[in-house]
């Protein structure tokens, strides 16, 4: 996979992530393991400043506004944080604030693991409480804010307007409390705390919110500037005189190794404590000195995020059971002699697959030591050798699906092992969930199980099958016919008409996801166009790469797949795309737009090209075509020159287009 291969596919994963904890209140990685993508990323953006993207996950808060709530414009962004994974980073972060601003005091709060908000006061008032969304536009939740007791509706002595951040969370007393009480009526449990908390606030009915027993702590005033207050410790203390909860802890430091013994103490305690954490916050606490240090377009300069390791503790592996993907890969897991770990008791870990099981050499009845973020399912990361049985086997991976019985081959590429049969039942409920998915086909109503329902009743077989739904078929599941039925298949009629590019995600092929399948749908303008194109010239492409090529073709050799693709196109499923730029005047073109424009904003003019069928690149490389310079273009200006490639003004470049269009 080459550079510019490797980002695009990192920026997916990272999107794709973000969807899931910002938006769907649910993880799929680790923290740990979603911050080295996010790092990796960083890197590889800075070594190949070519291939850069102002909405790359590095640049943008990751969450959005649903659908759920009315949307709510924050008066003041509410930003993320840079974080730090050792000392030696945060003595980084120490040295830039005081060259730039001086010496410094500093602020050291708990990081909370919960769901930022800010909350809106009008006289006193609590008139609006909003989720962070993406930092610009959140999500109106005031109704469910409302039932959260640490909140005041109403505050004495308050200035006109008060914007005061916070973090929603779940204690752990009240997690393991309502785990144990769903354990008891056979419900599904709560995976752990943040996400129930994130789930709980973005409910539609207030009532269940309240019967979560979420709190808060606040930790910023957004308007700060618009009160007598200098500092944030102050503005904590502020906080509190008002009747809001803050964090239990906030000391002022001026020497950083005090800082860092703080950080060290916080995270020795946390397991005291009754809501998680997953990291200290380091703040400037002058708000001169924040003024003069500033933001990026993402985060503030003027504090970091240091992030725990995961913690490691030591337990009893008791089996090794395997669990099928929606790709067919089998996936081992342990069960393990439940332990605490990390706010949550665990009781399963990932083995990942059959070269991890070999290189750590793990064996039912070992010692195993653990490890967890707080969010998933946790993994083992070594064996205690010295506590290992004697009869202790080493573990082969089946050669028989366990869902379904059929064999399973190895994927040498990538070390799996997969079962062999396209309608194996463990496979089917995955593909289905995706095919319908809010990224893919959008079909309103196919949550896993309604689509559990229809494959139990024998419905459905595969993703073409919906389309084959009737009202009546549904009646015997037990949905009322003016509601989930007609709901349903309407949705399923209205995925007819989705994008191209959309039903090529949906197929879960291979290393094809959102970017790829618009690409695709933007060249080809077809599926027929893409079934009949060879390798060479899916990999002409720019951003489709040989392995992506490969696995297209691949996927349209299998039986299965032309089996899904003619009955999709019996039911009249949509198979062109909506190519998005107007021409192809600028098709292959790289263009790169530096310096002050007079006749277009930065924005308008690689929104044009775009629109013209080229690229907007933000640095000059050998694979520029034009650059396009206003006043003042510098450095950018004078690679060009090096590198020969021809510069246009803003009126040149005008003309350019005006020319080839006529």
């Amino acid at each position: 996979m080459n550079p510019q291969e490797e980002i695009a596919a990192l920026r997916e994963k990272l999107r794709y992530y973000n969807d899931k904890y910002y938006n769907q209140d649910a993880s799929e990685i680790s923290d740990y393991e979603y911050d080295m993508l996010q790092r990796k990323l960083r890197g590889l953006e800075a070594e190949y400043p070519e291939f850069a993207d102002a909405n790359s996950p590095t640049q943008r808060v990751g969450g959005t506004a649903s659908g759920r709530f009315s949307k709510v414009a924050h008066a003041y962004p509410l930003e993320s944080l840079q974080d730090v994974f050792s000392l030696d980073e945060l003595g980084e972060f120490f040295a830039r604030v005081e060259g730039a601003a001086g010496a410094a005091e500093y602020v050291v709060e708990y990081k909370i693991d919960g769901l930022s908000v800010a909350l809106e006061y009008q006289n006193g008032i609590f008139v609006r409480g909003a989720t962070r969304g993406d930092g610009q536009v959140g999500e109106d939740v005031t109704a469910n804010l409302k039932t959260i007791k640490d909140i005041p509706h109403q505050i004495e002595n308050a200035p006109p307007r008060l914007i005061v951040r916070g973090e929603v969370y779940m204690k752990k007393s009240v997690f393991d409390a309502l785990n144990t009480e769903l354990e008891l009526h056979e419900k599904p449990l709560l995976a752990n705390p943040r996400n129930a908390a994130a789930g709980s606030l973005r409910q539609k009915d207030s009532k269940i919110t309240q019967k979560r027993r979420l709190s808060i702590f606040c930790f910023n005033i957004q308007n700060a500037n618009e009160l007598p207050i200098t500092g944030h410790a102050a503005s904590l203390d502020y906080l509190k005189q008002l009747g809001f909860p803050v964090s239990p802890r906030y000391p002022i430091y001026t020497d950083p190794q005090q800082v860092y013994d703080e950080i060290l103490r916080m995270g020795e305690n946390r397991d005291q404590l009754d809501f998680d954490i997953d990291g200290a916050v380091v703040k400037v606490d002058s708000f001169v000195q924040r003024g003069q240090l500033g933001s990026t377009a993402k985060f503030p300069r003027w504090a970091a995020a240091y992030k725990y390791p995961p913690e490691v503790k030591e337990t009893l592996l008791k089996d090794i059971i395997i669990s099928v993907g929606r790709t067919g890969v089998l996936t081992p897991n342990a069960v393990l002699e439940p332990v605490r770990l990390a706010g949550t008791t665990v009781s399963r870990a990932t083995l990942h697959n059959r070269d991890f099981i070999r290189e750590l050499d793990v064996r039912i009845g070992d010692t195993v030591s653990v490890r967890k973020a707080g969010e998933i399912i946790p993994e083992i990361i070594g064996v205690n050798l010295d506590k290992r049985p004697i009869d202790a086997m080493p573990y082969e991976m089946p050669r028989l699906c366990p869902v379904c019985g059929a064999p399973a081959f190895e994927d040498e590429e990538e070390s799996a092992i997969r079962c062999t049969s396209a309608s194996c039942p463990a496979q089917l409920l995955r593909n289905l969930i995706h095919f319908a998915s809010r990224d893919a086909m959008d079909i309103d109503g196919c949550g896993e199980g309604n689509l559990q329902k229809l494959i139990d009743a024998g419905l459905v077989q595969s993703a073409a099958d919906l389309y084959d739904l009737t009202v009546e078929q549904l009646l015997p599941l037990g949905k009322k016919v003016d509601t989930w039925a007609n709901n349903l298949t309407a949705g399923i009629a209205a995925s007819k008409t989705r994008d191209l590019s959309r039903l090529l995600f949906a197929f879960g092929i291979r290393h094809v996801g959102q970017k790829a399948g618009k690409v695709l749908s933007n060249y080809f303008g077809s599926l027929d166009a893409i079934l009949n194109a060879t390798i060479e010239e899916m990999t002409e492409i720019r951003d489709i790469g040989q392995t992506t090529a490969e696995s297209i073709a691949a996927w349209r050799e299998l039986a299965q797949s032309q089996e899904l693709i003619e009955k999709l196109r019996a039911h009249g499923v949509n198979f062109i795309g909506e190519k998005t730029a107007k021409s192809d005047l600028l098709a292959g073109k790289t263009i790169v737009a530096t310096g002050s424009l007079t006749l277009f904003s930065r924005k308008e003019i690689n929104d044009l090209i775009e629109s013209l069928g080229g690229k907007a690149a933000g640095s000059v490389s050998k694979k520029t075509d034009y650059v396009v310079a206003g006043e003042n273009a510098g450095s950018k200006l004078q690679k060009a020159a090096e590198l020969g490639i021809p510069v246009l003004t803003e009126e040149e470049f005008k003309n350019m287009i005006q020319q080839e269009e006529n």
